[in-house]
């Protein structure tokens, strides 16, 4: 199973969201990627587009300034 990293720090929302986007497109289903971002606003947006679009937020971590994001794709 492939995993990717997408780090997305010094981007504000809404690039984190359309990048992920961009990238899950391109995989196939339960393949994971893990998102960096240092947005505070990425937390609810990621939840948001999550549920919306039916991936699964496997976990949020906040990590100093920094926000981590596992995503497996639906």
């Amino acid at each position: 199973m492939l995993h990717q990293t997408l780090d997305m720090c010094g981007y504000p929302c809404p690039m984190p969201i359309l990048k992920t986007k961009q990238a899950l497109a391109k995989m196939h289903t339960k393949e994971i990627i893990t998102v960096i971002s240092n947005d505070q606003s990425s937390k609810k947006d990621f939840v948001a587009f999550c549920n919306q679009l039916g991936h699964k937020l496997i976990s949020q971590e906040d990590d100093g300034n920094r926000i981590i994001f596992n995503i497996q794709k639906k």
